[in-house]
């Protein structure tokens, strides 16, 4: 069933179906078990994470993650929800049509039961609490210098941009857009560089280990979260409103990097690029 992807789809070049703890249920042919393997940890792992920053994007009652996609200079990385517990991943040619790969990869996702169709809820945690928890960690003052005005000057040129935060290349915030703290600063790092990495580990599945990583951006129903690459092994977080133009938003960030002083941001998506 998962070849229905690789056959009718130009430029697919893999799928996986992995259960949330990360261990394979199924793939299609051309991939060595050892790369299964690698593939669903890392793709679990990744999903695991993105569970950690749901409050980036936004509070809100529902905030159920919709999909997750990482791109490389030769190619793309995709993650569905297959169910609960259950997950789709498919990889790519950079010259593939977005959309039909994602019609059928949800066309998949049904035909594999209807017990399968409802992507898991990011957690438990209701609206007001959330609020309160975002609320907390946006308190603790940051320290001088912390807020760059590049990227303030971002968030306010795009309609629905919510924050952004630059990571050196050791994992740590050099600074932030205004509104976000150190404490939430420091807890989103955390986690968007562990998502950096198990992006990173997905390039095998893309085609080779040593494909460039450009950006992963993570779909909430109720916001964006994305990751850029800026330069020098520093990298660019950042959330975003549901209606937000995210790719006027990683255009725009991709034109501040350099002024934010981590180097040139070759891996980055510029305006233009489709």
């Amino acid at each position: 069933m998962v070849r229905d992807i690789v056959d009718n789809v130009p430029g697919a070049r893999h799928a996986v179906v992995l259960s949330a703890d990360g261990l394979p249920r199924g793939a299609t042919e051309g991939l060595a078990e050892k790369d299964v393997r690698t593939i669903s940890a890392a793709m679990s792992g990744m999903q695991a994470l993105s569970k950690a920053t749901a409050h980036f994007a936004g509070a809100a009652a529902e905030r159920r993650w919709n999909q997750t996609v990482v791109e490389f200079t030769e190619g793309w990385a995709f993650l569905i929800g297959a169910g609960q517990g259950a997950y789709l991943a498919a990889a790519a040619d950079p010259d593939v049509d977005l959309q039909q790969i994602s019609f059928r990869m949800h066309r998949l996702v049904a035909r594999l039961g209807e017990n399968l169709t409802a992507p898991p809820r990011v957690n438990g945690e209701n609206a007001a609490e959330a609020e309160q928890r975002a609320a907390r960690l946006s308190a603790s003052a940051a320290p001088a210098g912390f807020v760059l005005p590049e990227l303030d000057k971002v968030i306010a040129e795009v309609p629905g941009a919510r924050h952004a935060v630059l990571l050196g290349s050791h994992g740590l915030p050099r600074g932030a857009s205004s509104g976000m703290g150190q404490d939430l600063a420091d807890t989103i790092s955390a986690a968007m560089t562990g998502i950096q990495a198990y992006s990173r580990a997905t390039a095998q599945f893309v085609g080779d280990p040593d494909f460039q990583w450009r950006q992963t951006v993570i779909e909430f129903q109720h916001g964006w979260i994305f990751l850029i690459a800026a330069g020098d092994g520093a990298f660019l977080a950042a959330s975003a409103a549901p209606d937000c133009d995210i790719d006027r938003f990683t255009a725009r960030l991709a034109d501040a990097v350099p002024r934010l002083g981590v180097g040139g941001a070759s891996g980055a998506r510029r305006s233009g690029d489709a």
